[in-house]
Protein backbone atom coordinates (compact mmCIF):
# COMPACT_ATOMS: atom_id res chain seq x y z
CA UNK A 1 0.00 0.00 0.00
CA UNK A 2 2.79 2.15 0.20
CA UNK A 3 2.74 3.36 -2.93
CA UNK A 4 -1.10 3.93 -3.09
CA UNK A 5 -1.06 5.71 0.91
CA UNK A 6 1.85 8.00 2.05
CA UNK A 7 2.73 9.50 5.29
CA UNK A 8 4.58 12.54 5.79
CA UNK A 9 4.91 15.14 8.65
CA UNK A 10 4.84 18.49 6.34
CA UNK A 11 1.42 17.10 4.22
CA UNK A 12 -1.92 17.19 5.95
CA UNK A 13 -0.22 17.04 9.96
CA UNK A 14 0.97 13.56 9.00
CA UNK A 15 -2.37 11.78 8.16
CA UNK A 16 -2.33 8.94 5.72
CA UNK A 17 -3.55 10.67 2.23
CA UNK A 18 -3.20 9.04 -1.13
CA UNK A 19 0.51 9.34 -2.76
CA UNK A 20 0.78 12.80 -4.80
CA UNK A 21 -2.76 14.21 -3.37
CA UNK A 22 -3.24 15.97 0.08
CA UNK A 23 -6.44 14.05 0.11
CA UNK A 24 -7.09 12.04 3.43
CA UNK A 25 -7.69 8.37 3.64
CA UNK A 26 -10.07 8.94 6.02
CA UNK A 27 -12.41 11.31 3.33
CA UNK A 28 -12.91 8.01 1.54
CA UNK A 29 -13.91 6.26 4.43
CA UNK A 30 -15.94 9.07 5.87
CA UNK A 31 -17.77 9.20 2.45
CA UNK A 32 -18.62 5.40 2.12
CA UNK A 33 -19.70 5.58 5.89
CA UNK A 34 -22.45 8.01 4.80
CA UNK A 35 -23.72 5.86 2.04
CA UNK A 36 -21.81 7.95 -0.76
CA UNK A 37 -20.42 5.87 -3.88
CA UNK A 38 -16.77 5.61 -5.00
CA UNK A 39 -17.87 7.90 -8.25
CA UNK A 40 -19.59 10.12 -5.40
CA UNK A 41 -15.98 10.28 -3.62
CA UNK A 42 -14.08 10.94 -7.23
CA UNK A 43 -16.14 13.77 -8.05
CA UNK A 44 -15.04 15.60 -4.69
CA UNK A 45 -11.80 14.67 -4.69
CA UNK A 46 -10.15 14.74 -8.63
CA UNK A 47 -6.44 14.38 -7.89
CA UNK A 48 -7.32 11.17 -6.08
CA UNK A 49 -7.64 7.76 -8.96
CA UNK A 50 -10.10 5.35 -9.52
CA UNK A 51 -7.19 2.82 -8.89
CA UNK A 52 -5.71 3.96 -5.64
CA UNK A 53 -9.09 3.99 -4.50
CA UNK A 54 -9.72 0.07 -5.80
CA UNK A 55 -5.86 -0.30 -4.45
CA UNK A 56 -6.73 0.92 -1.29
CA UNK A 57 -10.32 -0.55 -0.82
CA UNK A 58 -8.12 -4.19 -1.65
CA UNK A 59 -5.23 -3.73 0.57
CA UNK A 60 -7.73 -3.25 3.22
CA UNK A 61 -9.87 -5.64 2.71
CA UNK A 62 -6.73 -8.47 2.40
CA UNK A 63 -5.38 -7.08 5.58
CA UNK A 64 -8.64 -7.27 7.39
CA UNK A 65 -9.06 -11.15 6.20
CA UNK A 66 -5.74 -11.94 7.20
CA UNK A 67 -6.87 -10.66 11.25
CA UNK A 68 -9.86 -12.87 11.10
CA UNK A 69 -9.42 -16.20 12.68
Amino acid sequence: MSTVVSRDPEIMSGAAVFSGTRVPVQALLDHIEGGETIDDFLDGFPTVSREQVIAFLEDATHRLLETLP
